[in-house]
């Protein structure tokens, strides 16, 4: 049985998440049943890097999945690890990703779903990238001598507003 406090954070969270889903072009988020939700697949329509796992080639993917689970005790401990789960492309190729591990970085307790699913959006496009600490040091070493191919989608990740002014044409 969850407390009221994480309850309602995970309530937050799914309203939150769905709006910003329902504001990008780029984020599909499917939450699964439960009540409250605790876990997600997010999928990006955007573009990042796998490795060829026969040829060595780096080329463009289309797409990726993560998984994100809240446990009981989100609110109080974060591990990476347990909450993100990398599902897909399974050769994805970069410094922060081995599968099935993701590392975003900052992530502790309480990190809200939106800020989860910027992070990863960011880190798959090679909009965010942490050299230093790296899961994939191959990826890490290739990454800072392409500097050139990164990011590989520079597109944000909602939508962003126009705001258009239209006025009545005199007639004449």
């Amino acid at each position: 049985m969850l407390d009221y406090q994480t309850r309602s954070f995970l309530e937050r969270n799914l309203v939150a998440a769905m709006e910003l889903a329902d504001q990008s072009d780029i984020l599909e988020l499917k939450p699964f049943a439960g009540d409250p939700v605790r876990k997600y697949i997010a999928r990006f329509h955007a573009r990042g890097l796998v490795r060829d796992p026969v040829t060595g080639e780096i080329g463009e993917a289309p797409f990726c999945d993560v998984g994100i689970w809240f446990p009981d005790d989100y609110l109080q401990r974060c591990t990476p690890f347990e909450v993100l789960t990398w599902l897909c492309p399974p050769h994805a190729w970069h410094p922060q990703i081995r599968a099935p591990f993701i590392c975003p970085g900052r992530l502790g307790e309480g990190t809200q779903l939106v800020d989860i699913l910027y992070q990863c959006y960011d880190i798959w496009t090679y909009q965010k990238v942490n050299w230093g600490d790296a899961l994939n040091h191959e990826a890490a070493a290739w990454g800072r001598r392409c500097l050139d191919r990164l990011p590989v989608d520079k597109r944000p990740l909602k939508r962003r507003r126009v705001a258009v002014n239209v006025r009545a044409a005199e007639a004449s």
